[in-house]
């Protein structure tokens, strides 16, 4: 693919300065990037490498603008105008609508006319899959599930019976949804029984799960994940869980079940929250965190210490374990204090 500096500017709605007819035929970092690439500024900590890099075009904000000769993008998100100006260099593989012979398909199942299913692929009873879906090899389509129209399920998806999943939505390798959600009860003899998981989940449009992320059906109901929601990689999802739209959640979060997560909340790499909690809309919380009660109101949340050198962190460690003592010791000081002061004013 190829461009010039103004169709870029015309196909991502945004300005440019320089030579209108520079052609461009590929994007790359600043210190990558070599004549015909055009590169990218969204922090200005790195405006430095400006001065030596060998892009025919950089995408800038109007303030870095300024200070560059060369030939320019001027956007107000330079990050969002990167994303744009990548997916017009990397269009999507057209798919030609086709049926691998080795896919295992039932016959109650309602496939229609233009999609893609790869090898190896298994599609159980009264499964529906809309025009425009696209289904990786090996994976598994469980009983009256259905998929609508645009999906893609990359290599080795499993889908458990019952799963419900939205219009242009994205599932990557290793992703299970559908398994029982996590429920026992203990009984007299201290051995756990099983509490049947007879619900299912239903994934809204636009929203893209990573790679080896499970997310479990309801006991009762839905485990619900609204439309625009994006999970990254290795995320657990408790059943009954709800997120609502919008929200993101990088890799290794964990959600325990039945807690409901507002919409619009950015959810830290490695954050746990534990189950039965309310998120209100518009939180985030930062990485690492460790969430056990409801976050009522919009703002930012955190938990835990930041790291430090190890010998300052193992006195610190050997501190916190006195707090308690030393909280006590300080309100008999203070009491003291106080008796002392009751004394004199009388």
């Amino acid at each position: 693919m190829e461009f010039t500096l103004s169709n870029l500017a015309e196909l991502t709605h945004t300005e440019f300065k320089g030579d209108e007819h520079s052609l461009l035929t590929n994007i790359a970092t600043l210190q990558d990037a070599v004549a015909g690439d055009i590169s990218f500024v969204s922090n200005p900590k790195y405006k430095r490498q400006l001065e030596s890099t060998q892009a025919s075009a950089i995408i800038l904000s109007a303030q870095l603008a300024e200070q560059y000769e060369g030939n320019a993008l001027i956007a107000k998100d330079p990050y969002l105008t990167f994303a744009k100006v990548v997916r017009l260099f990397n269009p999507p593989n057209e798919q030609q609508a086709s049926i691998h012979p080795s896919a295992v398909i039932d016959e109650t199942a309602t496939i229609a006319k233009h999609v893609t299913i790869a090898a190896n692929v298994v599609i159980e009873k009264g499964v529906s899959i809309e025009d425009g879906a696209q289904i990786g090899a090996g994976c598994v389509i469980g009983d009256n599930s259905s998929i609508d129209k645009n999906t893609l399920l990359h290599a080795n998806v499993t889908l458990y019976s019952d799963s419900q999943i939205g219009k242009n939505v994205i599932i990557h390798s290793g992703v299970v949804i559908g398994a029982d959600g996590f429920g026992f009860v203990l009984q007299e003899d201290k051995s756990w029984y099983k509490i049947l998981q007879v619900g299912n989940v239903v994934i809204g449009d636009d929203v893209e799960i990573g790679a080896n992320t499970t997310i479990d059906r309801a006991a009762l109901g839905s485990t619900k994940i609204a439309q625009g929601v994006k999970i990254d990689n290795q995320v657990i999802i408790g059943h009954n869980v709800q997120i609502d739209e919008h929200t993101i959640m990088p890799g290794g979060s964990l959600v325990a079940g039945s807690t409901h997560i507002g919409k619009r909340c950015q959810i830290g790499g490695g954050v746990a929250i534990a189950g039965h909690l309310e998120i209100a809309d518009d939180v985030m919380i930062t990485g690492r965190s460790m969430v056990t009660n409801s976050l009522k109101s919009a703002g930012v949340y955190s938990s835990g210490i930041t790291t430090e050198e190890n010998t300052k962190w193992r006195r610190n460690a050997a501190r916190f374990r006195s707090l308690d003592k030393m909280a006590k010791q300080l309100n008999q000081l203070e009491k003291k204090l106080q008796d002392k002061e009751n004394k004199h004013g009388e």
